[in-house]
């Protein structure tokens, strides 16, 4: 369960501040007003008819293209491989998977046994036909997961998208008979979370109508709901408020037979408060803003820290970072006192990047430089020294290590391995033996034969040495004529690590293409410091970091600004308008996704005002200064030169939302300069809804790379 980090003090304007402020104000009051506010309308005629035109302007160049046929097909062979990893989800002796083909366009919840999983060809029942329902009920469904009742799994409430929301409709349902429970729990459509307490008995956080939901758009008021009990009757428990990002409750269970309800106050998108569902009322537990709540096992409450801490009355102080246990018990006495365990401690190149429990042992992956590794904790509380005892696990090098799933009711679990060249493949290990082994590995998608893998060191405008991984021929020239993608994300303590993707390897590497990944500061490669370099107004190091990377590429000779493009996605998508801006003349491609770009109006666009901890404020004047000062949509120049940038987001995009690119596209329309824009209306925050429509994505980006670097 993931909780958010501690609220900043508020702003204390010095002179100095002052006058930076009066300034801000006085360029506030000179902007013009947004001509292009109408765009906002997301589903208005207007709107639409707009995103129409610029659509079918773009397909006509894009798809027209000799390039476009070939690479969507490769595209959607790649997508629709049967060859392609079936993720598992382990429940008991059972394996879970979501799949989506050429015939199950919507995709199929199926299941198998454990020991048939690892055979070449499982025999897959399907539980649930998302294309057959989505029929049934005429209605688009995307699936978004599940909620399953602890011990067992075996209820669940099933969430359904309509065409890629983050909004959904939860329905109960039964995996063991694979049907919908008669008169079970529903929920209408809303932004939601649920968590069950027992079979008859669910928390729930969604809009409960008017005053219960944030600036943001998400709940902030937590109702407890019993079976057969008609929704609107649902008693209140928790609350926060309209300023918070949301309020959650989540309940956590061990195999000894403890629980826990947390409830969880998003005051930012780092910052909350946690309180201890108790038999009196919510308890305020006394853990740092900066904290995560992950798990409980053997009664111990597994915790993360982003910020350093030291608890009141203790004469140790834990780094940010680190990995915590508190005892339950100890905590439902006094909730204020905290006594601290140390599970994990990052080292100066070693930071922690998730934790999962199994039935007896806790699970943690890190990044060590940029590098995979994965360890098992076994928890003694009569241990004289520390209560963890650590096992390093047996995973290759240079790989990304993550955990995939693990088992309520045994010590089984999975991770995945990737790497750039190098077949992503599933581990089944056993925490209590330590054992792991090969369970699936997926067959080349591209021929990787020629290529190799290099991480090099470019240094940023403060002298910060800043990590990528560029994956290039074996043979490459360095003569600065390389086609040459670069990619990064840099916000939200976000890692960026190495992984197989065949789309990229088909339709770029295997044609010649150069791939590089920087990990730059705004995200968690270097832990939660590497990430708060880059936030608020700090955040021009992240823009700098990726510019010195593009730099650094440029003298290695490895390509120059003719044959050099970027891509980036969501907060990427706005890394990529900022570069775009600030140095227009460095790259001549760029690809933004889904982005965010009116950083003078993110904060009224979709869920915008939830990531005020990243970006900060238009409300603080210094915060408001340096966000007009690079944000992409107000930085746009008529007198300056530009490349043609392709600008890609969804209708149904309820998370970013499609007003930021509508509104940066228009502007360059206004000002003459050319883009291509691609505005699908299914997917959300996402390439498409199916593999087809995300194929067809894919072969669109990859047609204008082809005609700007590759031509």
């Amino acid at each position: 369960m993931k909780t958010l980090p501690a609220n900043t003090p508020p702003l204390i304007l010095t002179a100095a501040l002052l006058a930076v402020a009066i300034n801000a104000a006085a360029q506030s009051s000179a902007l013009p007003a947004d001509k292009y506010k109408w765009l906002e309308d997301v589903s208005g005629q207007r709107s639409m008819d707009w995103v129409k035109t610029e659509n079918e302007r773009s397909a006509k160049i894009l798809e027209s293209d000799p390039h476009f046929a070939t690479l969507e097909a490769a595209a959607l062979k790649v997508l629709e491989s049967p060859e392609r990893l079936p993720i598992p989800s382990i429940n008991g002796d059972e394996i879970y998977n979501t799949w989506q083909d050429a015939a199950h366009v919507r995709g199929i919840l199926r299941r198998t046994s454990l020991a048939d999983y690892q055979t070449a060809s499982p025999h897959w029942q399907t539980v649930l036909d998302y294309d057959a329902l989505g029929k049934q009920d005429n209605e688009k469904w995307v699936q978004k997961g599940r909620h399953c009742l602890y011990p067992g799994n075996e209820v669940c409430l099933i969430a359904l998208s309509a065409g890629g929301e983050d909004a959904t409709t939860l329905r109960e349902f039964n995996l063991k008979t694979a049907k919908f429970v008669d008169g079970g729990f529903t929920l209408p459509h809303s932004k939601q979370s649920v968590s069950w307490l027992d079979k008859d008995t669910m928390l729930v956080a969604r809009d409960w109508g008017a005053g219960t939901m944030t600036k943001s758009g998400y709940p902030f008021v937590v109702k407890i709901w019993k079976r057969g009990q008609p929704l609107d009757q649902a008693k209140e428990v928790f609350r926060g408020n309209e300023n918070d990002v949301e309020a959650i409750a989540e309940t956590l269970h061990d195999a000894d037979g403890h629980q826990a309800t947390f409830l969880v106050r998003a005051v930012n998108f780092f910052s909350s408060e946690v309180s201890l569902l108790t038999p009196e009322g919510p308890k305020k537990i006394a853990l740092p803003g900066k904290s995560s709540v992950e798990d409980l096992l053997k009664g111990q409450i597994i915790v993360t820290l982003n910020e350093d801490w030291k608890p009141e009355g203790a004469t140790e102080k834990y780094a940010q970072g680190s990995v915590l246990s508190l005892d339950l018990d100890a905590v439902r006495k006094d909730p204020q006192h905290l006594k601290p365990r140390i599970i994990f401690t990052p080292t100066a190149t070693e930071f922690e990047q998730s934790v999962a429990a199994t039935k007896d042992y806790l699970l943690i992956s890190t990044l060590d430089n940029v590098q995979g590794r994965i360890y098992s904790y076994a928890f003694d509380a009569k241990a004289a020294t520390s209560a963890w005892k650590k096992t390093k696990l047996n995973t290759p090098d240079n790989r990304s290590v993550s955990i995939v799933t693990t088992n309520w009711s045994d010590n089984r679990f999975f991770v995945s391995l990737t790497g750039f060249l190098t077949p992503s493949s599933l581990l089944l290990g056993d925490a209590a033996s330590g054992a792991i082994r090969e369970a699936k590995t997926l067959p080349a998608q591209f021929d990787a034969s020629a290529d190799v893998v290099e991480q090099l060191w470019a240094v940023s405008k403060d002298g910060t040495k800043v990590p990528y991984f560029i994956v290039h021929r074996k043979d490459m020239k360095y003569d600065g004529n390389n086609p040459t993608l670069l990619t990064a994300y840099g916000g939200f303590q976000v890692s960026e690590t190495p992984r197989y993707s065949a789309s990229v390897g088909k339709l770029w590497l295997e044609r010649g293409g150069v791939y590089v990944l920087a990990n730059i500061r705004g995200g968690g490669e270097f832990g939660p410091a590497w990430h708060e370099a880059g936030l608020k107004t700090k955040r021009q190091h992240i823009y700098d970091d990726f510019a010195a990377v593009g730099k650094d590429l440029v003298t290695r000779r490895i390509t120059s600004p003719r044959r050099l493009g970027i891509q980036g996605g969501s907060n990427g998508g706005l890394l990529m308008g900022v570069e775009m801006t600030q140095h227009p003349e460095m790259w001549n491609a760029v690809l933004i996704e889904v982005p965010l770009l009116d950083m003078l109006g993110y904060e009224h666009i979709a869920a915008g005002a939830s990531w005020v901890g990243e970006y900060g404020s238009v409300s603080v004047p210094a915060e408001r200064a340096f966000l007009a000062s690079i944000s992409p949509y107000n930085q746009l120049k008529k007198e300056a030169k530009y490349p043609e940038p392709l600008i890609f987001t969804t209708t149904k995009d309820d998370r970013v939302g499609p007003v930021h690119a509508r509104k940066f596209a228009a502007k360059m329309e206004e000002f003459d300069k050319p883009f291509y824009y691609d505005e699908i209306v299914e997917g959300g925050h996402a390439a498409g809804a199916d593999l087809k429509e995300q194929a067809k994505t894919i072969a669109t980006e990859f047609t204008y790379l082809t005609r700007k670097l590759m031509d």
